[in-house]
């Protein structure tokens, strides 16, 4: 196969579901009218587009120079076009350029030089440009050409940190920001600092290790040990002596599993699967056998009115030794921040290393208000009954947690299930709408929920994305779902409706294994899930025998 050396260009709409929601017709024309200044433009400076799907472009060019000063006229023009609209109205391309060895598959480019384009282009801002270091290496001398160091970025599939810039905008004269030479002051002290916790940390364990459990068999659990530090977060103990303060204890959990679960250096049980421990007193070496994981995080929460005490300790089941232990005694004001801190420890502890923008991710579209944090924990306790009444009955607490906190976006994202169950499951009459009235609401809180952006928002949107049949925007957020958080079982299962319904159902079956390697205690629709793709697949003595398990276990259920 012929090869050759080109500048990748991968550019992608920013926002593009939220254009859509509001304004199907005319989003459709602005990118119509996008692609042509696009296409212009790249055959100005003597490249080729190869691929458009959607709302995407990629283009090739012999020369890195003229790929960046394509993609700086493009963004300018774009910018000229955008000032005529609102600000809520405007198109603005994410563009990342690549310089690398492709294959040549007739019309067709291939390679990891491709995939790590588009990757660039997932690191840039609206408007914005990135860059690789094998493109900054040839443009930087260019003369009004202004680019930012932005460190290295690991990013998914992809085995070797990427070094990034990006390109700046504004006019002015050429000029290279230094952070490459300053990155190697903050990277020292980062060392120093790591290597007082890891001492720290190794203190600590010394002196509370001890056989204090039972040790887990490794040969006797349900699964194999994933390649990475697996963790189970099991309920938290309410020693409040108030029933009503369960919510506040179960809300704590939540959050622990949620960000630790968006550390992709960890493998993080699904949360209805720890949840069948709660209430129970549990042996740590059967749960981790029975969970398939090596440590389990277990804890207590007392609340006394304003004052709250917290106690966690995580302990390696296949040895019985705690790793880590901590208690925060102190003003309930506080809890966010603790919780932040006990996930820093935890990650510290089992020596997993955070990458780029983790950190922030782990309270994106999150709540500091306890209020709503609490309702939202009661909406979602009852979402996760799965029945049509139950399923109503959310509404009212998911609501009131956005009354509380108009920039919770994990709530709006839980009401877009809700009313999703509603128009796709049939729940409409339940909540007093029509199923056309479900649909809009489930449409509405899924635009709300892009506005503060989560992992769980955008797992959610694919789901109500392949039911309106929008099948690109479907495939584009479960991915987007499952890189921002790679052990959430939710995302690879609209990952796999989403290969299933684009014709490309061979890799679902694999996807709905990953889920319910993450999910152990899954529910029914996971294995229904698993059973349409082996009919996608033509695999229809399998898919009959998974079907019929489901068959044979609700009427155990019910008999």
């Amino acid at each position: 196969m012929e090869r050759r050396l080109v500048a990748i260009l991968a550019a992608d709409v920013a926002g593009y579901s939220r254009l859509m929601e509001a304004d199907e017709e005319a989003t459709a024309s602005a990118l119509n009218a996008q692609r042509e200044i696009v296409e212009s433009l790249v055959s100005g400076h003597h490249g080729r587009l190869f691929g458009a799907y959607g709302d995407s472009f990629i283009a090739e060019f012999a020369s890195p120079v003229e790929a960046v000063r394509c993609a700086v006229e493009i963004q300018r023009e774009l910018e000229t076009r955008n000032a005529e609209r609102s600000e809520d109205r405007r198109m603005r391309l994410r563009i990342g350029i690549n310089l690398c060895d492709v294959m040549v598959d007739g019309d067709n480019l291939l390679g990891d030089g491709v995939n790590i384009a588009a990757r660039l282009e997932s690191l840039a801002d609206p408007g914005g440009i990135t860059l690789a270091q094998s493109v900054y290496d040839q443009v930087r001398k260019q003369p009004g050409l202004e680019c930012e160091f932005l460190g290295e970025h690991e990013v998914k599939n992809i085995t070797e940190p990427l070094r990034v810039y990006r390109v700046a905008m504004g006019a002015g004269q050429a000029r290279v920001i230094g952070m490459a030479a300053q990155a190697s002051r903050p990277m020292t002290m980062a060392a120093f600092i790591a290597m007082l916790m890891l001492l720290t940390g190794t203190a600590i364990w010394l002196q509370r290790s001890g056989p204090e459990h039972d040790v887990a068999v490794v040969e006797n659990m349900a699964y194999p040990l994933p390649d990475k530090p697996s963790i189970a977060v099991l309920p938290f103990a309410n020693m409040s002596g108030n029933p009503e303060q369960e919510y506040f204890t179960n809300g704590i959990t939540d959050d622990l599993i949620t960000d630790l679960s968006k550390v992709s250096g960890l493998f993080v049980v699904a949360r209805n699967s720890v949840f069948v421990y709660k209430g129970m007193s549990v042996n740590i070496a059967s749960v981790a056998e029975a969970l398939g994981v090596r440590y389990v995080l277990e804890g207590s929460v007392r609340r006394d009115g304003n004052r709250v005490r917290v106690n966690a300790q995580l302990i390696d089941a296949t040895t019985g030794g705690h790793l880590w232990a901590d208690r925060y005694d102190g003003d309930i004001e506080d809890i966010f921040a603790v919780q932040d801190d006990f996930v820093g420890k935890i990650v510290r502890a089992l020596e997993v290393s955070l990458k780029p923008g983790e950190q922030d991710e782990a309270s994106r579209g999150e709540t500091r208000n306890i209020a709503a944090r609490e309702a939202f924990q009661k909406g979602w306790e009852h979402y996760l009954n799965y029945t049509p009444d139950e399923n109503a009955q959310a509404i009212q607490y998911l609501e009131e947690a956005i009354g509380l906190d108009p920039e919770y976006g994990k709530a709006y994202a839980a009401l877009s299930l809700v009313f999703y169950k509603g128009c796709g499951w049939g729940w409409n009459k339940e909540m007093g709408l029509t199923t056309g009235g479900a649909a809009s609401k489930a449409m509405y809180y899924k635009a709300k929920s892009e506005e503060y952006p989560t992992s769980f928002g955008s797992s959610a949107a694919s789901q109500i994305n392949l039911y309106f049949s929008r099948f690109e925007d479907a495939f584009s957020d479960a991915a987007r779902a499952i890189a921002l958080d790679p052990n959430d079982p939710e995302g690879y299962l609209a990952m796999a409706w989403s290969l299933m319904t684009s014709g490309n159902p061979e890799a679902s079956v694999e996807l709905v294994e990953r889920a319910v390697r993450l999910n152990p205690g899954y529910p029914y629709h996971y294995v229904f899930t698993l059973g349409i793709a082996y009919i996608a697949t033509g695999e229809f003595q399998r898919a009959a025998d998974v079907l019929q398990d489901i068959v044979d276990k609700d009427v155990r259920a019910t008999g």
